[in-house]
């Protein structure tokens, strides 16, 4: 075993729950995006859910935030909910939508940039600055944060599209539940 065989193994999972085509969960961050409009992006399926536009917005500041902690900043925080999942119109135009893809693509590299910097795995093992858990225990939470609100904008998705929005799953290939991978029975063979 190499130096830095796990951060090779994390850097491939960042990768390609991203933006990976062949991930074993499914589609990617960016393929599921792929399909969200810019009018889809600002609406909610209840008043009290966040927009796809807010949970972009998030998964972008928690990248920044694990940035900031391979940097070594103890202070830096996300304490806000403007910090959070920003303070966005309900309306997102062509440009906004736009850019808050570029800014998710810009922290993923920085993220990836951050990580390439190191030559071993034994900062894996470090206590984040400012917080009482390992870089590796932050590294697999943001990848399984990632899948958790991509899970939640696939399923926004369908919810607005049935409700007279324009997805792209909305198609004569998708299953009864709306999902144009196939049903369930096709793919697990756990029932």
């Amino acid at each position: 075993m190499t130096p830095n065989d796990e951060l090779i193994r994390i850097i491939d999972l960042l990768n390609t729950t991203y933006e990976g085509e062949e991930a074993w969960h499914g589609p990617s961050v960016v393929d599921v995006l792929r399909g969200v409009t810019p009018d889809m992006a600002g609406r909610r399926i209840s008043p009290n859910t966040h927009s796809i536009a807010e949970l972009v917005f998030h998964m972008t500041s928690w990248r920044i935030f694990c940035v900031k902690k391979m940097q070594g900043d103890e202070l830096f925080d996300i304490v806000t909910p403007g910090k959070n999942f920003g303070a966005l119109p309900d309306k997102i135009d062509d440009f906004e939508w736009e850019a808050l893809e570029m800014e998710l693509s810009l922290s993923q590299e920085e993220l990836i940039n951050e990580l390439d910097k190191r030559d071993d795995d034994e900062f894996l093992e470090d206590i984040v600055p400012g917080r009482d858990y390992t870089y590796y225990d932050m590294l697999h939470g943001i990848i399984n944060h990632d899948m958790y609100h991509t899970g939640q904008i696939m399923i926004m998705q369908k919810a607005l599209a049935q409700r007279g929005g324009n997805s792209r799953y909305e198609d004569d290939d998708a299953d009864e539940y709306g999902s144009p991978f196939g049903s369930s029975s096709e793919h697990d063979d756990y029932y």
